[in-house]
């Protein structure tokens, strides 16, 4: 007998000893580093007067602050789910008892025991499979968060992220799913029932089971009044509220998800730039001060918005898509983007700022005509426009039409292709190239050969690069990074990071008045004069690039890129994917131009008239056409006197027959 009693009391110091160093185990293990008492505020992206432009926020949930959820909200759950909150340290030893005696009774568990601490440890930091490790863990966990924070705190937490039901996670959006209303918009009765809904979620599901919610809300009233939350008055009243749902609910936010892509793009520099995750961006309520102009916004929108404004391809299972960026030359700032047509996907391809394509004539300007006039080219200088060939290489005029020789101005006016890589051919391809990394221009070692003259690139170029580049011929030679944020400022009101300027002399000011005159004729005279917008001077560059499959004469990429002395845009249009179904059949002249006419028409209207003071190249064009029609006419009587004389030379040799 007495070595039983000591095999039991060994066996009995063995298990006392297991479970106290299973339970100091799980102690140790209690870390809440995962919770943190941070509201998923939405952040603020603001435009360039500071003004409040719009808003971002995590699909999931958003926070609301404890002070803003009225008292009879947070009564209905402590009165529902956990009445003794405000008494215990996050484990309710009596509900537990009780909820042992009633399940035993009643012979299947009709009660639990878990405090709202409990439950916020398990939506929060633990997995939902019942088992008696994850209890234990749920235990020792809940008691450390009634350590770390307040009551308020506590219940701030669990209200902005329990489930409501119907895709609601947090209070805000539950009221606003349910109700079209703001958290503090609440009555009693409204708050007792989305209370009654956190115990069965899918069951509770006003949409779907309204007389089971009513009813389980006239029980959270009653033990709101039980507990002395209500008067038995205020609980008559609220129970004969009649309950009114708005499916769906309403946009309480109206400036969520406004200008998307180029918040898109605001995210992603802030990602890329300054280090912060997307999920800080979208939690932590930050104001993001940036340089957007709502009204050039709005401008550039409304013209994407309208089908009518764009080139038809040659398929129309798949829109022919663009994407356009306008931007401050003296300060690099974005002021407008538009990354795409049709539905905005969230952080989706933005073709204004990651789109990469060839840019065809568009960068001629950068490659050739610049490091030419660098070198001491004049505008009126005469380039070689006759058909030739470097090595392999033989480039064409569109037109199919050469002069011999033409002007400066007039190859870079009209586009023509083969006095450009002449001319590059001249200067040297180093040059050429030197010019371009100046403009911000990046290339592959491979693209060190003569194509690159017509844009012929491995990787290409984006809109924000290309206006970035053209920048500089609006700001006296001198490009300013291109950028959309200013400051992030937390919401402790520290500043987290700041834009700091950065500015490369690409060029002097005289070549860039040479530049500015030709591209002013291009939009004038040559053929740019679709992107002209009347009372003001625009200065441009055309470009398109050929479809690349044999047999098919099409266009796969319209740019235009153009300027005025205080704002520069870029558009580019094509297929995203271009095959032999889908191309273009007009050039950048019918397309891309016009779309950068309809944007720059409105984003100027607030924007007075400016000059760059620079020659007209008009007089020159009417005396190159005076000089081509004397050579014209002389060649005519040249080519009359010839064939007089050929007539003569018949008639004298002609003999008489008699």
């Amino acid at each position: 007998m007495k070595g039983l009693v000591k095999i039991g009391l060994i066996i009995i110091l063995v298990m006392a000893v297991f479970c106290a160093g299973l339970l100091f185990y799980f102690k140790q293990g209690a870390d809440i580093s995962l919770l943190q008492n941070q509201l998923q505020q939405p952040t603020g992206i603001y435009d360039l007067d500071g003004n409040l432009a719009s808003t971002i926020t995590a699909n999931k949930s958003e926070g609301v602050a404890i002070e803003e959820i009225p008292d009879h909200m947070k009564q209905a759950v402590v009165s529902i789910e956990d009445h003794r909150f405000y008494e215990h340290h996050g484990i309710d030893y009596q509900a537990i008892l009780r909820a042992l005696v009633k399940n035993a009774k009643a012979g299947s568990i009709v009660e639990g025991g878990s405090t709202l601490t409990q439950q916020l440890v398990k939506i929060t930091m633990l997995e939902s499979n019942r088992t008696l490790k994850r209890k234990i863990e749920e235990f020792f966990l809940a008691q450390e968060v009634e350590n770390e924070y307040t009551k308020d705190e506590i219940l701030e937490m669990y209200l902005n992220r329990v489930y409501f039901g119907h895709g609601a996670w947090g209070i805000k959006k539950a009221a606003n799913i349910y109700f079209s209303k703001e958290v503090s918009e609440l009555t009693v009765a409204e708050g007792a029932l989305l209370a009654g809904v956190i115990n069965l979620p899918s069951k509770l599901d006003p949409y779907k089971n309204l007389d089971g919610a009513v009813k389980r809300r006239d029980l959270v009233l009653s033990r709101m009044a039980e507990h002395g939350y209500l008067t038995e008055d205020e609980e008559t009243a609220a129970k004969k509220d009649e309950v009114t749902l708005h499916q769906g609910g309403q946009n309480t936010d109206p400036l969520k998800g406004k200008y998307p892509y180029f918040v898109d793009h605001v995210l992603s520099e802030a990602s890329s730039r300054y280090g912060i995750e997307l999920e800080e961006l979208l939690t932590k309520g930050y104001k993001i001060y940036t340089t957007l102009d709502q009204t050039m916004q709005q401008a550039t929108e409304s013209v994407y918005a309208n089908d009518a404004n764009f080139p038809v391809g040659t398929s129309t299972d798949e829109l022919v898509q663009s994407g356009a960026i306008l931007l401050d030359p003296k300060t690099g700032g974005i002021k407008a983007l538009v990354g795409g047509r049709g539905k905005h996907q969230f952080m989706g391809y933005n073709r204004a700022t990651q789109l990469t394509r060839s840019p065809g004539s568009a960068i001629k300007p950068l490659v050739v005509y610049t490091p030419a006039v660098e070198e001491g080219y004049d505008i009126t200088t005469p380039l070689k426009d006759e058909k030739m060939s470097f090595g392999e290489y033989e480039p064409t005029n569109l037109s199919g039409i050469y002069k011999g020789e033409v002007p400066m101005y007039e190859a870079v006016m009209n586009s023509l292709n083969v006095p450009t890589v002449w001319l590059l051919n001249e200067i040297g391809i180093d040059k050429g190239l030197d010019s371009l990394k100046r403009f911000g221009i990046p290339y592959k070692k491979d693209d060190r050969n003569l194509a690159i003259a017509l844009g012929g690139m491995e990787k290409g170029v984006s809109p924000l690069q290309m206006a970035g580049a053209f920048s500089a011929f609006a700001n006296d030679g001198k490009r300013m990074e291109s950028h959309a944020i200013v400051k992030i400022v937390g919401i402790d009101g520290k500043e987290l990071a700041s834009w700091e300027e950065k500015a490369t002399k690409v060029t002097s000011k005289a070549v860039v008045d040479k530049m500015n005159t030709m591209l002013l004729g291009t939009v004038e005279y040559g053929t740019g004069k679709n992107a002209a917008v009347s009372g003001y001077e625009i200065a441009g560059k055309t470009g398109s690039t050929q479809v690349p499959i044999e047999g098919i004469s099409g266009v796969k990429d319209q740019w235009f890129i153009g300027y005025t002395p205080s704002l520069v845009g870029a558009v580019w249009a094509g297929y995203d994917t271009t095959d032999e179904k889908h191309y273009l059949t007009t050039h950048s002249s019918q397309g891309s131009a016009l779309i950068f006419q309809k944007i720059m028409s409105q984003a100027l209207q607030n924007q007075a008239s400016q000059s760059f003071k620079t020659q007209d190249i008009g007089p020159l064009i009417a005396e190159q056409q005076t000089k081509e029609e004397e050579v014209q006419r002389n060649q005519y009587w040249i080519d009359k006197g010839k064939q007089i004389r050929e007539g003569l030379n018949k008639w004298k040799d002609w003999e008489v027959p008699w």
